[in-house]
């Protein structure tokens, strides 16, 4: 048994689930029993009461197969568009991918992106390191996203976009969405505030309405490493938080067939993943 399934099975949600279904399920054989022995007087034979036992105890593996943790997703009518949450790898997958950066579109490594943030895996798997191949890229996709508003005084790029400015860029059979999420200040430190992270997901979004012609889309759990948002929205939170933003983006109007939000393996395990599933379920219309 992995450690992840160790977990699920531990948590309160899947315990609580389980005991509900199960005493329902007891007190609906009792129910039923009873009126079929008013009726047909079936207590008197022997057989009776094991078969009541067996019935009533029937309902722990149904209880366990009902509660039983499964992959994080679903699927909505309205908007008709799928998410999931996966454990794996973000440059494997085969979608358009999402990709966050700072407002001033910084690609120097190690310098002033860390080689280990997912800009820098990009980087490293997508442009085999190739920083002015990737500078050719931002420079043609800024051109169509917007002005800079302003200049900053340091190392690096020094032209600031705008919040939510997203960079699309083409790259043979899938695109990539560059999201300005973070503010850089003149030392180069990225920072990140939640109202931030809110305008930059409602960008977001509007360009993949525009540019993915309706293909899945991939994208990592956005607010971790040199944002500084992780200690206010951690994982589960910024998982919610996306959700959110994109169900609430989908029902003005449809922004892809699926959106998958990939975790790292080490972060996966630490989530809550029952409680997500009942968070995803909880978004379909009542």
């Amino acid at each position: 048994m992995s450690a992840a399934l160790r977990h699920d099975l531990l948590t309160a949600r899947f315990l609580r689930q389980t005991a509900t279904f199960f005493f329902a399920w007891t007190g609906l054989a009792s129910v039923v029993g009873q009126l079929a022995d008013w009726v047909w007087g079936l207590a008197s034979h022997s057989w009776w009461a094991p078969t009541v036992a067996v019935v009533v105890l029937a309902g722990l593996p149904l209880a366990f197969y009902r509660s039983w943790p499964r992959p994080i997703e679903e699927s909505y009518d309205i908007p008709r568009t799928r998410i999931c949450i996966v454990k794996g790898d973000l440059f494997a997958q085969d979608s358009h991918l999402v990709i966050g950066t700072c407002d001033t579109f910084d690609t120097a490594i190690p310098d002033i992106i860390e080689r280990t943030s997912v800009q820098g895996i990009a980087l490293d798997r997508l442009y085999n390191n190739r920083i002015d191949e990737l500078d050719d890229d931002l420079v043609r996709a800024l051109q169509g996203a917007g002005h800079p508003i302003e200049s900053v005084p340091k190392d690096g790029k020094t032209e600031r976009y705008a919040l939510g400015t997203v960079a699309v860029v083409d790259r043979s059979t899938h695109k990539l969405f560059f999201v300005a999420y973070t503010t850089m200040d003149t030392n180069n430190n990225a920072h990140g505030t939640p109202d931030g992270l809110w305008t930059s997901l409602n960008s977001l979004w509007a360009s993949i309405y525009q540019h993915s012609n309706g293909r899945p889309v991939s994208m990592p759990v956005i607010g971790g490493g040199m944002s500084r948002l992780s200690s206010i929205v951690p994982t589960q939170d910024s998982i919610r938080f996306t959700v959110l933003s994109f169900m609430f983006a989908s029902r003005h109007k449809k922004i892809c067939d699926e959106l998958r939000i990939i975790v790292q393996p080490a972060e996966y395990e630490r989530l809550d993943r029952l409680e997500l599933q009942a968070f995803l379920s909880s978004l379909k219309p009542s």
